[in-house]
């Protein structure tokens, strides 16, 4: 079973696929929106939310305080999961008398990241999850990261969850890491914009 942490929708229970996704743990989660709580990355900004999933990390963040957040979710039946958590969600939140939005994208996510042009500063990114299967390669990610720079704000975060066993992702010239953990068998990379 799969809840929301905390935030305006705290505790709110959220529809998980059958099967085709790994949801993120809430000890991983946990985490990842503890340090991004530390960081000031949480409050009114927007988030992009790729290899959705049930959009457990975006859902997690519009709770904890974001004011948008965008799916990128290729298999068109877990997309409509991710709307029907939102939906949940935007209830509570609307309730706490915040205002959030969101949107999604039924494609694969290199082609969401080439087809999305280039969009005006305060429309693009403060945090991008990527949180790929685990057997997904090394460089489908790589291809990722070097196609998101042009949807980034200048000071965005980009958290990449892979096997613990996975390679550091190899990082275009304009993103650098910045910090790496460990939860059992997921790693947890940050990188910054530079």
């Amino acid at each position: 079973m799969t809840r929301i942490i905390a935030g305006d929708a705290s505790s709110l229970r959220m529809k998980v696929p059958e099967r085709g996704t790994r949801p993120t743990s809430d000890r991983v989660r946990e985490a990842i929106f503890s340090a991004l709580d530390a960081w000031n990355y949480l409050t009114d900004t927007r988030v992009l939310d790729l290899y959705a999933g049930s959009g457990a990390l975006g859902v997690e963040a519009l709770s904890r305080g974001a004011e948008h957040a965008t799916f990128v979710e290729k298999h068109a039946p877990t997309a409509k999961i991710i709307d029907e958590n939102f939906a949940a969600a935007h209830t509570a939140i609307s309730a706490a008398g915040r205002t959030i939005t969101h949107s999604i994208y039924t494609q694969s996510v290199q082609k969401f990241l080439i087809a999305h042009p280039p969009v005006a500063p305060e429309l693009r990114y403060d945090v991008v999850f990527i949180d790929p299967p685990y057997d997904f390669s090394d460089a489908v990610i790589a291809e990722n990261l070097a196609s998101l720079t042009p949807l980034l704000k200048a000071d965005a975060l980009v958290m990449i969850e892979r096997s613990k066993r996975s390679p550091e992702p190899a990082m275009p010239q304009s993103l650098r890491i910045m910090k790496r953990k460990n939860y059992g068998e997921t790693s947890c990379w940050w990188a910054e914009r530079i």
